[in-house]
């Protein structure tokens, strides 16, 4: 059994605490036993789970995983002083809000044989599963993403960072990419804020990824994705809610790591994409704050 601490007591949080308490049975989920949560607050049981202090969760034997489940700004510090005490972690995507730190980070959980996973829960959902399926095997004339949501929290970073999934969507679905160009524009005084991002595949096939933030703007993706012999521009609503949640996906991921059960080139795998992925929202930054 690996005991956990969950660090961080907003919505993922409280999610992480309620799916390891009921885990999905005869799966590696079963393996990760709370221990404990930490949060700025002073808050009493959550869920019948204890609020500990940072030191103890450091310093516990009983205490093998962290879960991080802050504000993004906050990730990499937490990261790294729960790999440098020797624990494991789980991780909400971004890992980091640079390129470099991520390098570093998991370098460092390499050299401590640590496991470091990044949560990518958008790669189980029902639309990406579809969209993929589709996708297999055609040839890509172009595409546009284009992303919209509500005004961007404090301290959760740069749109190309704090919005990783989309381009994870398209890692995932077209290979690795290259960055062309990049643009930003804000208007801080209404909290809207914009990004445009032109990437390249592999084959120089153009996408287009566009986040959009502000009040009022819809949570939704739009698509736009030409083959040679068809075009989607939309995703149809999923028929039934999936009977394992995402965050529980994940968490079976995470312990069949920690159980040894994932093979080491998967593993290698996954981690190319995600150190891809920031370089990517690391160039796309730089590019939009020249």
């Amino acid at each position: 059994m690996f005991g956990a601490v969950v660090v961080g007591l907003g919505i993922a949080g409280s999610v992480r605490i309620r799916d390891m308490l009921a885990p999905l049975p005869g799966s590696a989920a079963e393996k990760l036993l709370v221990k404990g949560f930490i949060s700025r607050r002073a808050l009493g049981p959550q869920q019948g789970v204890q609020q500990v202090s940072v030191e103890d969760a450091l310093s516990r034997d009983d205490i093998n995983v962290a879960f991080i489940c802050t504000e993004n700004e906050s990730h990499e510090e937490n990261v790294r002083q729960f790999i440098e005490a020797g624990k494991h972690v789980c991780v909400e995507y971004p890992m980091t809000l640079s390129y470099k730190a991520a390098v570093d980070l998991w370098v460092l959980a390499e050299e401590k044989g640590i496991i470091l996973h990044e949560e990518h829960i958008e790669l189980f959902t029902a639309d990406f599963k579809w969209l993929k399926e589709k996708v297999q095997g055609q040839n890509l004339q172009e595409g546009t993403l284009h992303f919209t949501g509500g005004s961007l929290k404090p301290r959760f970073g740069f749109l190309a960072f704090s919005g990783i999934a989309r381009l994870t969507w398209f890692v995932d679905l077209f290979g690795e990419l290259t960055v062309s160009s990049a643009a930003f524009e804000e208007n801080p005084g209404n909290s809207y804020s914009k990004m445009t991002a032109k990437l390249l595949t592999a084959d120089n096939r153009p996408l287009t990824w566009i986040e959009e933030r502000g009040p009022g703007l819809p949570r939704a993706k739009n698509i736009n994705f030409r083959f040679d012999s068809f075009t989607l521009t939309e995703v149809p609503p999923p028929a039934s809610r999936g009977a394992v949640g995402l965050f529980m996906q994940d968490l079976v991921n995470f312990g069949a790591k920690l159980s040894g059960q994932v093979p080491p080139e998967e593993m290698q795998r996954e981690k190319r994409r995600i150190l891809h992925c920031l370089s990517l929202a690391q160039r796309i930054q730089d590019l939009c704050q020249q």
